[in-house]
């Protein structure tokens, strides 16, 4: 039981990384001088899809880190 939990903390942390690497950046940068920065700004929703699942892989990754940490799964 321990493995498997050990297996999912793994691919969550994992997940966890690759999610937010592909997040957009916040900040405008120099495309804010031109005003360029909305040209690519269009897709919110996917924005909105992509922190619901970054968020669910985060918590898997907190509660089962939680659980092994103090030995509560065994």
């Amino acid at each position: 039981m321990v493995t498997f939990f050990q297996v999912v903390q793994i691919l969550a942390g994992l997940m966890t990384i690759l999610l937010v690497l592909l997040h957009s950046p916040k900040g405008d940068g120099m495309a804010a001088i031109g005003g360029a920065a909305q040209l690519f700004s269009s897709q919110k929703g996917v924005e909105e899809g992509l922190n619901r699942v970054t968020a669910v892989f985060a918590g898997t990754f907190i509660v089962v880190s939680i659980l092994l940490g103090f030995g509560i799964i065994s």
